[in-house]
């Protein structure tokens, strides 16, 4: 059968007005030449938008044209809604300079999230213009974008000036002893950041060193997450005596590190006066049973720490069982969780457990123990039995 009768060159002359109509909105003489490397960008941007909203992205688009990099689709599709999710989306440097343009002018965005787009320096430094002007943006995930140190001295000077910051999240940036004072500076300057987040960063005795005495002075801060960094000896001491002068923290996350036994003291004398913090997290710290005695110490006399998680370290039954008589010599505890999970303890650990239940019921104890419960069994193996004789 045939098709329904076209005229000839109706097809190339309607392809060729659209082309010329395309090139003309577009206004980039170089679209030509980029159009085989953007077909696919181009293709998720494609419908997003009708003819009046597209007036709003106008700076945004010039901005990507004028830094030779393709539109973010997913930014486009947000428009102006209050959380802006661009995670994972291989930005990089120039990404960011189209971006910082975009942000001078958006009055809505509240959270921001640029996890893991390979921002690196250059990247935070284009973004720091933005982010000490915005009045809105409070929340940001700067994570796993490489900033290393010059990164942090970027977001640490912008930050510093917008006082309307409550959230910032730097985790896994390469951070380490060149990074600190920026960091430092920046705890001391900034009293209405609430929550900060340096996980999985390289700051290490050195940093800790500088981070102590800064949080010590620090005013508004509640929630710090510092694991998975390399906190030891004087840097883990110096870190603990800022928490003993700290008045704000209410959440702490120092896992991972390596305070071993002379951080847990320290810890431990922080905790005597300390009445403030509510959940503290030090697993996996190389502390001993030694270290174990330190700490219980503070817990003696401490009255506010709710959630206290010990778990993974070398501190045996032996120092399970000296934390746990501290806290029952203390009736003013306020502990609800005692985590010692992944430590053996022993039947003179659980006798213990069983006379401090009664004097504090809500205490909720973790040990290694309690996950044989959810141990499965196995099957038994099914033997099939041989026939007496085999009928020929």
């Amino acid at each position: 059968m045939r098709g329904p009768y076209k005229r000839p060159g109706e097809n190339e002359d309607q392809e060729e007005g659209a082309a010329a109509a395309a090139g003309r909105l577009a206004g980039a003489p170089e679209a030509e030449k980029r159009s085989e490397v953007d077909s696919d960008s181009d293709q998720e941007t494609e419908g997003i938008h009708g003819p009046g909203e597209l007036v709003k992205d106008t700076l945004y688009l010039r901005s990507c044209q004028a830094n030779r990099v393709v539109p973010a689709s997913c930014f486009l599709r947000q428009g102006n809604a209050p959380e802006l999710n661009l995670r994972h989306r291989g930005l990089g440097p120039q990404g960011a300079r189209a971006l910082a343009s975009a942000l001078n002018s958006n009055p809505y965005v509240k959270q921001l999230d640029l996890r893991d787009n390979g921002l690196c320096g250059a990247g935070a430094e284009a973004l720091a213009g933005a982010l000490s002007k915005s009045s809105s943006i409070c929340d940001v995930d700067l994570s796993e974008n490489q900033l290393g140190a010059v990164g942090a001295r970027a977001v640490c000077a912008a930050l510093m000036v917008n006082p309307t910051m409550q959230r910032i999240q730097l985790a896994g940036n390469g951070m380490d002893e060149q990074a600190a004072p920026y960091l430092a500076e920046f705890l001391l300057a900034h009293t209405g950041l609430k929550s900060l987040d340096l996980s999985y960063n390289q700051l290490n005795d050195q940093a800790g060193e500088m981070l102590g005495p800064a949080l010590a002075e620090n005013t508004g801060l509640t929630e710090l997450n510092i694991s998975w960094n390399h906190l030891r000896g004087p840097g883990a001491v110096a870190f603990a005596r800022g928490l003993e002068a700290n008045i704000f923290l209410r959440v702490l996350d120092i896992s991972y590190n390596g305070f071993g036994d002379p951080g847990a003291s320290a810890v431990g004398e922080a905790l005597k006066t300390n009445n403030v913090l509510e959940e503290l997290n030090m697993s996996n710290n190389r502390i001993s049973a030694v270290g174990a005695l330190s700490l219980g110490l503070g817990l003696r006399v401490n009255q506010t720490l709710r959630i206290l998680v010990v778990s993974r370290n070398p501190m045996r039954g032996e120092g399970c069982f000296g934390v746990l008589k501290s806290v029952r010599d203390n009736p003013a505890s306020a502990l609800e969780l005692l985590d010692f999970s992944g430590i053996q303890v022993d039947r003179e650990f659980d006798d213990l457990a069983s006379s401090v239940k009664v004097i504090l019921p809500a205490l909720h104890i973790k040990t290694a123990a309690h996950r044989v419960e959810y141990k499965k069994e196995s099957p038994p193996v099914f033997t099939p039995s041989l026939p007496a004789s085999v009928p020929k």
